[in-house]
């Protein structure tokens, strides 16, 4: 039999009555620690729950299974973690592998902080988006940028959950993980992030000494935020009862602002840019081309084909309105190169 129990976000002091009994009369106890830390005054309290033997449950241990579910097969088995059992993803395949072995499995579930910080930020859980972990490697800030990118265009909140190595110790900074987005903006030039970005670092949640403190990137920056953990929430559209609650709720240094509206579609982004290019190019060329009737046709559908993509793109037709500037941009090309001159893009 193997059990999947969440301990919670407050810890041991505040788990069912189902859960202690559970605990006492487990044959094998494994406390998972590589999700979230858990401090040694928490641990000792673990460990004098459980009647049994006690084991820590170490990344390795948990993802290669196999002790856990050997032992499952004759013994009464609990996996320990903080939060809900099934935040993380490891514990999923693991269940999936037990009922593959034909190893009986139950679940206690409880209350995961990232559920509990969106409510503790006075955010609607409905209107988050993509969670995304947030490495410490720059060269991967891309994936975590496009999030924010994706549901910022929707008007969806982003969590970010920073990088914890349980064996290094390690809990990557909000603030480095926030200038290094601000890195990735420099190089990707989508305007997803930057100084004026409105941002929430919810830090120790569920800890007796929890604080949710929100502003202006820039501002953020300037502030001390203590001991991990931490999570950075970069919010889409805040409805109104949200930025009232978050004023209440939280430490904001600057009052609460959508991050949404200034957001664009790629595609957007690429026709404001392209379009004056093509059109700036062909009031270039034409003139070239003054006294050749048979050249007035080409002249007269690069311009029909510009003022295509201008209307598709009002109309909202983002990928037709790149097909008929693209179009517009090869007639000009072409008219250029039989001038001898070179393409201007």
């Amino acid at each position: 039999m193997l059990w999947f129990v969440g301990l919670g976000i407050s810890g041991i002091e505040s788990i069912s009555i189902e859960t202690q009994k559970l605990l006492k009369n487990a044959d094998v106890v494994y406390l998972e620690q590589f999700t979230s830390p858990i401090s040694k005054s928490e641990l000792t309290k673990i460990k004098k729950s459980v009647k049994g033997e006690f084991k820590i449950g170490k990344r390795w241990i948990v993802e290669d299974g196999k002790e856990i579910l050997n032992n499952s097969k004759r013994k009464k088995v609990v996996l320990l973690t903080y939060g809900d059992p099934y935040i993380a993803t490891t514990h999923i395949e693991l269940r999936t592998r037990a009922i593959q072995n034909k190893i009986k499995t139950n679940t206690i579930h409880a209350a995961s902080s990232i559920t509990a910080l969106v409510g503790e930020c006075g955010l609607h859980y409905y209107k988050v988006g993509r969670i995304v972990t947030v490495m410490n490697d720059l060269k991967s800030m891309t994936t975590p940028y496009y999030a924010i990118y994706e549901n910022a265009l929707s008007g969806y909140h982003t969590i970010l959950l920073l990088e914890y190595n349980q064996d290094a110790k390690f809990f990557f900074e909000p603030l480095d993980a926030l200038s290094d987005l601000i890195e990735t903006e420099k190089e990707q030039k989508r305007k997803v992030i930057s100084p004026s970005t409105f941002a929430i670092i919810a830090s120790r949640i569920g800890f007796k000494n929890q604080a949710i403190t929100a502003g202006k990137i820039s501002n953020l920056m300037k502030k001390s935020f203590g001991k991990p953990p931490h999570t950075i929430i970069i919010p889409g559209n805040l409805h109104f009862t949200e930025s009232d609650a978050l004023k209440v709720l939280a430490e904001c240094i600057d009052v609460p602002f959508d991050n949404s509206k200034n957001i664009k579609k790629i595609s957007n982004q690429m026709l404001e840019k392209y379009v004056p290019m093509v059109r700036e190019a062909l009031e270039e060329i034409a003139p070239h081309y003054q006294n050749s009737k048979e050249f007035q046709e080409v002249l007269e559908n690069a311009e029909l084909y510009i003022k295509d993509a201008e209307k598709f793109l009002e109309e909202g037709k983002d990928e037709v309105a790149i097909l008929s500037i693209g179009y517009a941009d090869g007639l000009v090309d072409a008219l250029r190169i039989a001038k001898g001159l070179e393409p201007r893009m």
